[in-house]
């Protein structure tokens, strides 16, 4: 049992650069190095019922790698948010890719956060322009 604590904690030592968070839930990742720009990769057609999600930099063993795009199972009412790194008090957040409820208008915005872009008093959801006032 001894041995396989210290083969597990060896394992498991070149991931203590990537400090993991508990105070937030979505932040899965936090690292002091910034990430590199985006590679470019080229999308390819369109699948239905499919989403394409774009690759995106990660970390482990102390060094960023490239996670490539990929496709994903639609999931309809949902939203797909993909990978973000936000940088805060000198250090590089990671916030793994998660699909959020409710998007009724498939704008990419959830409905919680949706409610009437343009100041007209009709909720986006029911409004035919929703980025245009009076309309």
């Amino acid at each position: 049992m001894l041995k396989a604590s210290i083969i597990a904690l060896s394992l498991a030592a070149p991931f203590a650069a990537a400090l993991p968070t508990q105070a937030s839930a979505a932040v899965d990742l936090v690292v002091r190095i910034a990430p590199p720009a985006p590679r470019y990769e080229v999308v390819p057609p369109p699948r239905p019922g499919y989403l394409w999600t774009p690759g995106y930099w990660s970390y482990r063993g102390n060094q960023h790698y490239w996670v490539a795009g990929t496709w994903v199972r639609e999931r309809p009412g949902y939203v797909y948010n993909h990978p973000t790194w936000v940088q805060r008090n000198g250090e590089w957040h990671l916030t793994a890719g998660y699909w959020a409820r409710h998007d009724r208008d498939r704008d990419g915005v959830p409905n919680s956060r949706d409610r009437d872009r343009d100041g007209d008093h009709v909720p986006n959801w029911a409004d035919r322009h929703p980025n245009v006032p009076g309309r």
